[in-house]
């Protein structure tokens, strides 16, 4: 079992429409490799640059090697299982990780302007504030 949450573009959907938009982004038909973050938006890019530093991706560019694996007996629970969308940052952490994995999700969302949308917690969704400086 995992604790899913996304992070998405604020322009691409209203909450109303999350729920549609929401069931074709997850069908993840888009033309592209799904674990490469060169396919989405500077902001998601920035946000998952960010956050792959604490819990670096399974499969794809930035995932650790053998020797990381070795070097940190911790670093097993971290990795997580990222589908990368032109919109979309969907992240499958362990549900061990959901205390540190949440928090740090929503706080780097906030500081690069992108919307979170909390799978696992009843889909609630958090939007950036309207007007922001950075990124």
């Amino acid at each position: 079992m995992t604790y899913d949450i996304l992070a998405f573009d604020p322009n691409s959907v209203t909450d109303e429409d999350f729920p549609a938009w929401w069931n074709k982004q997850s069908e993840w038909s888009e033309d592209h490799s799904y674990d490469d973050a060169a396919v989405t938006t500077p902001s998601l890019r920035e946000f998952y640059g960010d956050l792959i530093q604490t819990f670096p991706p399974m499969n794809g560019p930035g995932s650790p090697t053998d020797e990381e694996f070795d070097a940190d007996p911790e670093l097993e629970v971290r990795v997580t299982d990222y589908s990368i969308g032109t919109t979309v940052v969907y992240g499958a952490f362990a549900w061990s990780q959901e205390s540190a994995a949440r928090p740090l999700f929503t706080s780097l969302a906030a500081k690069h302007g992108v919307a979170v949308a909390l799978v696992s917690d009843g889909d609630a969704i958090l939007r950036p504030p309207a007007e922001r400086s950075g990124s």
